[in-house]
Parts: structure tokens; sequence; C-alpha cells
């Protein structure tokens, strides 16, 4: 009676059960590597075309490195 009992409150769970949560939770995770992947061949695409453009290669020109001030903070040492 007493092993009835403590076997009804025993959570028992078979393998084909956890095989199943594994390959739900596995399947989950493929779909957020595929979107991220996705994601990185757009973003590096558009980053190609803005490389490309004429705004970028003006913004570039104008910059001149010796108007830029020294990278130590207490001066030129």
């Amino acid at each position: 009676m007493l092993n009835n009992i403590i076997q009804s409150k025993a959570l028992i769970v078979t393998t084909t059960q956890l095989t199943m949560i594994l390959i739900a939770v596995a399947s989950v995770f493929l779909v957020f590597i595929l979107i991220a992947i996705i994601k990185m061949y757009r973003l590096k695409a558009e980053n190609k075309k803005l490389m490309q453009t004429n705004a970028y290669k003006d913004y570039e020109e104008s910059i001149n490195i010796e108007d830029m001030p020294g990278g130590h903070l207490y001066g030129d040492n």
C-alpha cells in the first residue's frame, strides 16, 4: 500500500518523452540559428551597398587625420 502511494507521486518520464522534448528544443534553437544566419547575410549585403555609395566616400575623404586630437589625454608625450 505504502509502495503504491510513493510510486503514484513519483514523476516517471520515459526515454521517448525525453527524446521528443530534446527534438523540440533543438528545433527551436535551429530556427533561431537560421534566422541569425539570414540576418547576417542581409546586413553584409546592405553594408556592401553602403560602402559603395558616394556618401561614404565623400565622408571618408572629408576626414583629415591631422585635425584629430592626439590619443593621449594629457598631451602628446
